[in-house]
């Protein structure tokens, strides 16, 4: 990751993340109220899919803007055939 601004976002929301998770293992243990457990899981389930969303941006920022630049006609392609590949799987993720 080039961008330390986008870096330092990301793993601010990555930690996020972590004590989100670490509360929905808590509240399983000790037998909180499955509506809250669940609201904690829909928060985490933000805060990772929220640094997909970072790390994404960053990634078409950088690689995928280096490989159009470079003017390497193969690098574009692996470019793109990779992104649809990421767009396929992250947003097939429900």
């Amino acid at each position: 990751m080039k961008d330390p601004a986008a870096k330092k976002r990301l793993v601010t929301r990555l930690k996020r993340a972590e004590g989100q998770i670490a509360a929905v293992r808590r509240m399983v243990e000790g037998d909180h109220y499955c509506v809250d457990v669940l609201t904690q899981i829909s928060a985490a389930r933000g805060a990772l899919a929220r640094s997909g969303e970072i790390l994404l941006r960053s990634h078409i920022e950088s690689c995928v803007a280096d490989a159009f630049e470079s003017g390497d006609e193969t690098k574009r392609t692996e470019a793109i055939e990779e992104l649809m590949d990421v767009f396929s799987r992250y947003g097939s993720k429900a």
